[in-house]
């Protein structure tokens, strides 16, 4: 066990926003760190796994957003969870490892004894306690959190072979060809500072093997004119990495595998990468489910009198407004200031800030069906701020923050809930407006839209 007088610190890596792309449209105004999930900002979920770590001495925001996309949820949540987390903007990028080397001053500021190291899109129960115990028993210089998956998806991600003894990282190899093994690196680290002695050992020997092509180049080619001597120079260096770009998967993990400098723990709870819109559903599921564990107060609960009725996992925000004879569940989860009408049946969606749902009537009639036996039915969607989504069996209009939902016409805007399919869920953009008589399933709709023809599989750009 450590001394009691060990500061540890961690680090999240939050990208930017030339990275994430395929999060779109849904992180168009917003950073995807900040998308909900399970009523709090994706980056909250691993901050306050953080939290649980002793001696926890800062939290440090990796990326390359701009500083004012960040300030005012730094300042927020650091009073919160009474813990400094602090946004580290990089002028460049430089790899994952080159990243954590290049703010090492910073990080290194308290003198910490172990840095966690954590990838901001990941969905999971972040045993880090248990991880930095382990890492102390192992007396290496990391220990990576993995957890074994199916053959068909391990080389979608990083595939390692780990010492069933000793959990040794015996070889370690990024999205394989062929298949190398069910165990996969899950991106959540712990290391000792000795991390940035190998960071620099790999750019110092870059740059020393990019002296020497620069060197032999030259000579091969004095003969040869200035000019074209000059350009064939530079076309061999170009064709090397940059000295300070180090990434931390091929050029340290690989590597260092095998030298009893790196070990595995494995986790036997959830883990997703929450790459699309249609994953961001199903991890915000998974964090609701395990709020039942850990944090049961956050949970909605109701009846159906006074209440609307909650059946499974809810987050509902405290300035939301529902009524009564809503029914709400499972895996729902609804943000500040929206409002749902009488009637409205919600199952597995994120419903974002300022969205209203209601129910307009008139005098004609339709029979809905005994299992649809509510106004509006929405599942499998993401309804973005300023707009909404979905009656199923019914007409809807979406005028900027308000869905009209009315009996007398028949439109669907539904989803499959496939969450790994590009279009296996639908997600409407800000502002869509989706007219009477028009059916909407999986699709994505970009903002400032208006629908007035049925759409089933498509982008509307």
């Amino acid at each position: 066990m450590g001394s009691s007088e060990e500061k540890v610190v961690a680090v999240i890596m939050v990208g930017g926003p030339t990275k994430g792309t395929e999060f779109r449209p849904v992180s168009f105004n917003n950073p995807k760190p900040l998308f909900p999930l399970a009523g709090h900002p994706m980056i909250h979920h691993p901050i306050s796994a953080c939290k649980r770590i002793p001696n926890l001495a800062q939290v440090f925001l990796l990326g390359f957003y701009e500083e004012r996309e960040f300030a005012l949820y730094v300042s927020s949540i650091s009073n919160e969870l009474k813990v400094p987390v602090r946004y580290l903007r990089e002028d460049k990028p430089h790899g994952s490892a080159g990243a954590l080397y290049y703010f090492s001053d910073l990080i290194m500021e308290d003198s910490p004894s172990h840095i966690f190291l954590l990838n901001c899109d990941v969905c999971c129960s972040f045993p880090l306690p248990d991880m930095l115990n382990a890492h102390r028993r192992y007396g290496g210089m990391g220990t990576l959190l993995v957890i074994k998956v199916s053959a068909e998806s391990a080389n979608q991600f990083g595939e390692l072979v780990a010492d069933p003894i000793t959990n040794e990282l015996l070889h370690y190899t990024e999205k394989p060809e062929t298949f190398v093994s069910d165990l996969i690196n899950c991106g959540v680290y712990v290391f000792t500072p000795g991390i940035f002695g190998a960071i620099r050992d790999v750019s110092t020997h870059r740059e020393d093997r990019a002296n020497i092509r620069r060197v032999s180049s030259f000579e091969a080619l004095q003969s040869a004119t200035r000019m074209m001597s000059t350009t064939v120079v530079k076309l061999v260096f170009h064709r090397t990495l940059p000295t300070d770009f180090v990434r931390l998967d091929q050029d340290i993990l690989s590597p260092l595998a095998g030298k009893k400098q790196l070990y595995t723990y494995e986790t036997l709870d959830f883990w997703e990468q929450i790459k699309t819109p249609g994953m961001s559903l199903k991890c915000s599921s998974l964090y609701l489910a395990q709020f039942r564990l850990t944090s049961p107060h956050l949970l909605a609960r109701g009846e159906g009198t006074k209440s609307a009725t909650v059946i499974g996992d809810v987050y509902v925000h405290p300035s939301a407004k529902i009524h009564p004879t809503a029914k709400i569940g499972p895996d729902v989860s609804i943000s500040a200031n929206v409002r749902i009408a009488a009637g409205v049946r919600l199952i597995n969606c994120i419903i974002l800030d300022d969205v209203d749902i209601k129910v307009r009537w008139k005098k004609s009639y339709i029979t809905i069906p005994p299992m649809l036996d509510f106004h509006s039915y929405v599942s499998y969607i993401i309804l973005a701020g300023k707009c909404s989504s979905h009656a199923c069996y019914c007409w809807m209009e979406i005028f900027h923050r308000e869905m009209v939902a009315c009996p007398e016409f028949r439109c669907v805007v539904q989803a499959e809930g496939n969450f790994n399919a590009k279009l296996g869920i639908t997600i409407l953009g800000e502002a869509v407006t989706v007219e009477d008589e028009v059916v909407v399933t999986n699709s994505i709709v970009l903002p400032n839209k208006t629908l007035n023809v049925s759409v089933q599989e498509e982008i509307i750009l």
